[in-house]
């Protein structure tokens, strides 16, 4: 006779056969935390993503003198070494980070690195999270602060918060934070502003379909060689000589 075995038998039947492997989406709702466990809440919640750029770092040797990326999944997402060849590209985008996130962890990821050009992203999770744009461009003018603070030589370049199907509705405050970033820019020769928004946007004012993927809110690789023809003679421009 066929003896009928319960989802969280078969589950655990499955670990233990797999040993370390990653159990299977079925058997994730038999495993979550208890409602007594909190997860890491803040910017914690990224801390083993950065452990890992230090764990690569300690095997790899960074390239001397990168231009760095770092932001948000719209940076990490993106193929940046590829794109622009010849160049000494550095990416740290992590997860879906905000403004705070990447100032919290700057010394890990941006300072030690001693870039010679910074390319930052982030500000569309800040405004998702219930962010406000004055709350946004504040902590965008920390990050500025402590760039020039520690790296006095370092230029950044600023894109422009992107438009996008999934978080249209946040598009006004969006607008709202990338004025206030073009308007500083002119305060500071250090800072390089691209609107890299605008070829996202279609002839009707609405976000190009094609030129994300299917979550709506990421850009695919059409979307991302647009944004290359518009990054790539900044690189050069802007890019200081080693030190």
């Amino acid at each position: 006779m066929n003896k009928i075995v319960s989802r969280p038998v078969i589950c655990l039947v499955f670990i233990i056969a797999c040993g370390l492997a990653q159990p299977p989406r079925a058997c994730l709702a038999a495993e979550q935390p208890s409602a007594n466990k909190k997860s890491a809440e803040g910017p914690a919640r990224f801390e083993n993503e950065i452990a890992a750029f230090e764990a690569y770092d300690h095997k790899n040797a960074p390239p001397h003198d990168p231009i760095l990326f770092v932001g948000s999944s719209t940076i990490r997402i993106w193929q940046s070494a590829d794109a622009f060849p010849g160049l000494p590209i550095l990416n740290r985008g992590f997860g879906g980070s905000t403004t705070d996130d990447v100032n919290h962890f700057a010394d890990r990821i941006v300072f030690k690195y001693k870039p010679t050009l910074i390319v930052f992203y982030c500000g569309d999770n800040d405004l998702a999270g219930g962010r406000t744009p004055e709350r946004v461009f504040n902590d965008i003018q920390t990050f500025i602060s402590s760039v020039h603070e520690h790296l006095p030589k370092t230029p950044i370049i600023f894109l422009a918060i992107k438009p996008s199907i999934a978080r249209w509705k946040l598009w006004p405050q969006m607008q709202d934070v990338n004025t206030r970033i073009r308007d500083l820019i002119k305060k500071d020769e250090k800072l390089t502003y691209i609107d890299t928004a605008q070829p996202l946007l279609g002839a009707d004012g609405q976000p190009q379909k094609d030129l994300f993927r299917d979550d709506g809110l990421h850009m695919n690789d059409k979307g991302y060689a647009a944004w290359n023809q518009l990054v790539a003679p900044r690189l050069a421009e802007r890019q200081t000589p080693s030190r």
